[in-house]
């Protein structure tokens, strides 16, 4: 069963890739703005209730500095994981399914299109 489950969503991530390439900025700092409360971008951004998120796409999982992650996290950040696009698109999807115990109590983005948008905006800060 695990096995039907790693199989589906390597497809998935496979069959998104594409449309997260193509992914608006624009849009994406619009879309942002429901992550705000917790994390910022940019030029002196801080640490708050999430991690600032400059240079996020590509990076290893636990990278921001003064940051104290959750136990979930640091298993991860163990493990190498990485954030490319496919990582962060199943977690901004369901962050509590992809990453189980994590402290984001945000619920995820519904839309690809609002996931794609929010990759592509965050990759322009690094």
């Amino acid at each position: 069963m695990i096995t039907k489950h790693i199989a589906a969503a390597t497809l998935l991530a496979a069959l998104a890739t594409p449309a997260l390439a193509e992914g608006d900025p624009e849009a994406g700092e619009k879309v942002f703005r429901k992550c705000k409360a917790c994390h910022q971008v940019g030029e002196g951004a801080k640490n708050r209730v999430g991690p600032a998120l400059n240079g996020i796409v590509g990076a290893k999982v636990g990278q921001a500095e003064d940051f104290r992650y959750s136990k979930a996290f640091e298993e991860k950040a163990a493990e190498g994981m990485v954030w490319d696009d496919e990582a962060l698109a199943a977690y901004l999807a369901n962050p509590r399914d992809y990453i189980p115990g994590n402290k984001m109590s945000f619920a995820g983005l519904r839309k690809d299109d609002d996931i794609a948008d929010v990759i592509a905006y965050l990759g322009t800060f690094e």
